[in-house]
């Protein structure tokens, strides 16, 4: 082979090595791009499944009733549990219910009616206070819960306190003048009886009489039985004569009554026993029963008045006073 052969032959294998390492390198950078191309390339995105909160339940419309005397919350009512809105007859007449509870008690526990006990003057000349009359008004009640039925909130108990209706600084004053008075007569040898007429004469006596007040015979005097002192004396029980704790009481309140009646004073209860009894005319008595028949009344005299229950040998007299400068002003009994 000549030197132009062997010169060629060099040149086409330089060339194809260049050709083959000219390849190697587009390989290699191609490697490289894609190598960059991954590293480079966002990972897709993890998809997170998001649970909606639940939103929550609405609270209830509720109605706190409140004694106002304390401030505390009596009962909290939920208007929509109790079918408001659904059967509205039915959720009144079941606040109607509760209100008459609430009012006038249960067997198992007192309400907020409370009658008056009246005031007393003791020997000393100090006043023994009694307890004012309270009301709750339960239809006032009922309306009230009613109207709050739809939003909600707070409301009071309908309470009504009536204190006696007279000065303490007037007492003092109230027995310069006798007003009315009456006396009735009894047999000084029948002991148990007499004793029963003393005992109930001293409960009404220097009891006062507000304007306004109401009178209660049973209320003032107490139970008549043995553990208060009284004692076994006949008694008139349907139309009969027969011995009983406590006979005799009736005299006392047949002479308040006719004491009171010639004032302008209104009757709330009164009643006449089964039989005519001695000591008074007929029609003139007044029969009493501790837990059963009553003898009441308002004073409506316009003015304060003090009950004084005088008891003698075989006589007790009932008095009513009041002072010099109430007299004027005083309204007379018909």
């Amino acid at each position: 082979m000549g030197k132009h052969s062997w010169a060629i032959l060099v040149l086409l294998i330089c060339s194809f090595i260049g050709l083959i390492g000219c390849a190697t390198e587009r390989v290699e950078v191609e490697q490289q791009e894609e190598e960059i191309t991954e590293e480079t390339e966002p990972e897709a995105e993890e998809v997170v499944e998001i649970t909606p909160i639940a939103e929550p339940a609405p609270v209830p419309v509720s109605v706190d009733v409140v004694d106002p005397t304390t401030s505390q919350i009596v009962r909290t009512i939920v208007p929509e549990v109790m079918g408001y809105g659904t059967d509205d007859e039915k959720y009144e007449k079941e606040i109607a219910q509760w209100a008459k509870e609430i009012a006038r008690g249960t067997d198992s526990k007192p309400g907020y009616d409370q009658k008056n006990t009246l005031d007393q003057i003791d020997e000393n000349g100090k006043i023994i206070k009694g307890q004012p009359m309270v009301v709750l008004e339960e239809a006032e009640l009922v309306e009230s819960i009613v109207q709050a039925s739809e939003e909600g909130g707070e409301i009071e108990l309908p309470l009504y306190i009536t204190a006696s209706g007279y000065k303490e600084e007037d007492v003092d004053r109230l027995g310069e003048v006798v007003v009315a008075a009456y006396t009735t007569y009894f047999n000084r040898g029948v002991a148990g009886r007499n004793k029963n007429i003393e005992l109930s004469a001293d409960a009404i006596d220097n009891v006062i009489l507000g304007v306004g007040d109401h009178f209660s015979f049973n209320d003032t005097v107490g139970p008549s039985d043995a553990a208060h002192g009284y004692q076994p004396a006949q008694e008139i029980v349907n139309k009969k004569l027969v011995m009983g704790i406590g006979g005799g009481i009736c005299q006392t309140s047949s002479t308040l009554f006719n004491a009171v009646d010639k004032l302008g004073v209104d009757y709330v209860e009164w009643h006449h026993h089964s039989l005519s009894v001695g000591y008074v005319p007929e029609g003139r008595d007044a029969t009493v029963s501790y837990g059963g028949k009553d003898f009441r009344f308002l004073n409506t005299t316009g003015v304060p008045l003090l009950v004084k229950a005088i008891y003698g040998e075989g006589t007790l007299t009932v008095e009513i006073r009041t002072s010099q400068e109430n007299l004027g002003v005083m309204k007379q009994g018909v």
